[in-house]
């Protein structure tokens, strides 16, 4: 089974930059977007509902802002978002889609950037809030008993060696101490970073880099995009990796291996 994970940073821009063909070669079991900056019915059919692919969409309330769909070949068993409730503070951003299948439940997910810049509501104290839903619900469905692969833009660098210029960005938001040390809890949790569990001393390996100053050719990025998993799938990893030469975004996508059928 190959899951994809991208921010596509607006699905109907990426649609005009090869989107559908990387599509159809990727052929992913799941495909998770974030960041899709569309209502369903602003949509072509190709993409609001692709041949051959179950779509489940979360839209928030504004036009051309947050959004995540999960594409997927099976049709999920159950489907939930924001947390599984009625968390009003998040909800209505469209930024959680949760599919339940018969071996894993996948969380499909773009964290609030935190840059007051970007968004009235997206300052640092309810991107925090956000992240502590997020574990809690997280260890709720640990608790009973489902295996979970979380997969999005977590909009957070970890360590020194998932940024290209730690010193220049110590207090930029995405890699504040508050940030990176959150991280360090889901860790602590008990959750792999697949890339890094794999990976461990890896450098230069980013998801996402500024369009300003041709930073992605010169490869000055953040790796800010993961895939998360509980402990009891670690075996069944299979591969895990980011398509750094797929462009059409400022993010590029990553894909998840795994020996599930």
């Amino acid at each position: 089974m190959k899951i994809y994970c991208w921010n596509v940073n607006g699905i109907r821009a990426v649609a005009k930059k090869g989107f559908l063909d990387w599509f159809k070669e990727s052929d992913g079991d799941m495909i998770c977007l974030q960041e899709t900056k569309a209502f369903p019915d602003q949509l072509e059919d190709n993409l609001k509902h692709p041949d051959g692919y179950h779509a489940y969409w979360h839209n928030g309330t504004m036009k051309g802002y947050a959004g995540v769909v999960t594409y997927a070949k099976q049709k999920a068993l159950n489907v939930r978002y924001a947390f599984g409730q009625s968390v009003e503070m998040f909800s209505h951003d469209g930024r959680i889609v949760e599919t339940t299948f018969s071996d894993f439940t996948l969380v499909n997910i773009y964290f609030p950037n935190g840059n007051p810049r970007s968004n009235g509501t997206e300052v640092l104290s309810h991107k925090l809030k956000f992240y502590e839903y997020f574990l809690s619900y997280m260890d709720q469905l640990k608790s009973e008993g489902k295996s979970i692969i979380a997969c999005g833009d977590f909009n957070i660098v970890h360590t020194e060696i998932d940024i290209a210029r730690p010193k220049e960005n110590e207090n930029s938001i995405g890699y504040t101490p508050v940030e990176r040390a959150w991280i360090s809890k889901v860790i602590d949790h008990g959750y792999l970073d697949v890339f890094r569990h794999l990976n461990p001393d890896a450098r230069d390996h980013y998801t996402w880099w500024s369009y300003r100053t041709k930073a992605r050719e010169r490869n000055i990025g953040w790796r800010i995009d993961y895939f998360f998993i509980t402990p009891d799938l670690k075996d069944q990893v299979r591969g895990v990796g980011h398509q750094t030469d797929v462009m059409g975004s400022d993010h590029c996508p990553l894909f998840l291996e795994l020996d599930i059928k």
